[in-house]
């Protein structure tokens, strides 16, 4: 149940600091103006609430981890929300990444 538990946490603050880094380049450098630069600081800051509830109490561990998952989802957000279409190499690499957060994450480890 816990590693259920870290995926989705593990998407939720993808969600949250992807989103809102991509909203504030989106007021930023699409001018689209104050507010969708203020939601993606108020998504931005919710990403750090939401990364405090991993049922690991590592930080290096879980923000080292989390890394990987920001890698794909970032991938997986330019190509819903951007439209951007990933190379082969893109893909492979962020399949790396998630095997790395597996590993950190979810092996058993000694004591």
């Amino acid at each position: 149940m816990d590693v259920l538990r870290s995926i989705v946490l593990f998407i939720a603050a993808a969600v949250a600091e992807i989103g809102g880094c991509w909203l504030v380049w989106q007021g930023v450098r699409e001018h689209r103006g104050w507010w969708w630069i203020g939601a993606g600081v108020i998504a931005l800051g919710a990403y750090g609430f939401v990364a405090t509830l991993q049922p690991d109490s590592s930080f290096g561990r879980i923000l080292a981890a989390y890394g990987g998952v920001f890698v794909a989802g970032s991938l997986a957000w330019g190509m819903v929300f951007d439209g951007f279409r990933p190379a082969r190499t893109d893909v492979i690499g962020a399949l790396i990444c998630l095997a790395g957060v597996a590993v950190i994450m979810y092996t058993p480890r000694a004591g």
